[in-house]
């Protein structure tokens, strides 16, 4: 469903992000996770056509990714924002039927779509009818997700979805999450730098540093054999930052 090829950036003269090829499978979740500076959000915002690469290419089902296509091919792609992006001076039901309305789908599908997705997300006919500002952020996230999935795309982007929220509430929208994405069966891109998340929500795991996949798998496949001292010392930060949190 979505791939990349060789694909690199540079800002500056800086390489961002090093030539990559990478198959995302369909139905499956994957987590960029690395420090920051590391390329993860450049990739993500190639992957949604925001950036142009200097090389390689992004496939969407056989289809290259380009300026010509890049605003329908989005079209099939949800993407989700820190604190959600949601636009302030719309409602909640506005924000997520906005691009559905756009486009000019029939008033009955775009109802039928808003009901399955706030039975999906928990969300109820009363938050709807709310501004961002009188929504709390986890459920600013959940009017987020249903924006993402109006339109049900294929593929699902997020970056750093539950990074502004609250401990108990990112823990309580993470465990959510997972069981809505194991519901939707769709391929889920998801950038973060917390390694326990990555471990969390994830079928696969890409560690990057300094614009390089240092490697890719499993959480379990990362402890057992890391390919470089990084990926042992990143975990064990993380690790460390848990204890000292708790």
């Amino acid at each position: 469903m979505l791939a990349i090829e060789n694909l690199e950036k540079s800002f500056d003269g800086q390489r961002i992000l090093e030539p990559t090829t990478h198959e995302f499978r369909s139905g499956r979740t994957t987590a960029i996770v690395g420090p920051s500076g590391c390329g993860k959000t450049t990739l993500l915002r190639l992957l949604l056509g925001l950036v142009e690469p200097d090389g390689g290419a992004i496939i969407y089902d056989g289809t290259a990714l380009t300026a010509k296509n890049a605003e329908q091919l989005r079209h099939r792609i949800g993407y989700v924002i820190q604190d959600g992006g949601l636009f302030p001076h719309l409602t909640a039901r506005d924000n997520v039927t906005l691009l559905a309305r756009y486009l000019g789908r029939s008033g009955p599908d775009i109802e039928g779509r808003l009901v399955q997705l706030a039975e999906l997300v928990q969300i109820t006919p009363e938050m709807l009818e709310r501004f961002p500002k009188g929504l709390s952020g986890g459920q600013r996230q959940r009017i987020a997700l249903m924006r993402a999935l109006m339109l049900d795309p294929p593929v699902l982007l997020m970056d750093e979805p539950l990074g502004a929220l609250d401990p108990m509430i990112r823990f309580d929208l993470q465990n959510e999450l997972k069981g809505i994405f194991s519901r939707l069966n769709k391929t889920v891109v998801l950038v973060t730098h917390d390694m326990h998340e990555a471990a969390h929500f994830a079928h696969e795991i890409m560690l990057m540093r300094a614009g390089r996949v240092i490697q890719r798998g499993s959480i379990e496949e990362l402890l057992a054999s890391p390919a470089e001292t990084f990926v042992t010392d990143f975990i064990g930060a993380q690790r460390a930052d848990a204890r000292l949190s708790s």
